[in-house]
């Protein structure tokens, strides 16, 4: 007997935004700024405006593992805000650009059913 599978719901997904503002006024300043940055892109963030970074997430759980590593690394000094919405807020995600509304970047297709 096979396990039913889970409700695909644009409620159960997340997306995760870092938002941070860190000091980078010497030179061992910006490197931990590039550092932090760069680990992020490693954990699967993308930019979404300077200083600011996203992931898609297939759950609470999976935000909690994101978390826990972001708090591993966090640089000595700056601030970091991280913010969790569901895939169904975002959504309804208004966009602008050079002074023109675009059409919201599609969600990924990541589903992959065994």
């Amino acid at each position: 007997m096979t396990a039913p599978l889970p409700s695909l719901s644009g409620y159960r997904f997340m997306w995760m935004f870092a938002m941070f503002d860190l000091p980078v006024e010497t030179k061992a300043e910006r490197k931990a700024a590039a550092k932090f940055r760069h680990f992020l892109l490693d954990q699967g963030f993308e930019m979404s405006q300077f200083s600011v970074y996203a992931r898609f997430c297939n759950g609470k759980e999976k935000v909690d593992t994101y978390l826990r590593r972001i708090e591993a690394n966090l640089p000595a000094r700056g601030d970091i805000h991280v913010i969790t919405i569901t895939d169904r807020q975002y959504e309804n995600i208004v966009r602008f650009s050079s002074q023109s509304r675009r059409e919201p970047k599609k969600n990924p297709k990541q589903l992959a059913l065994f």
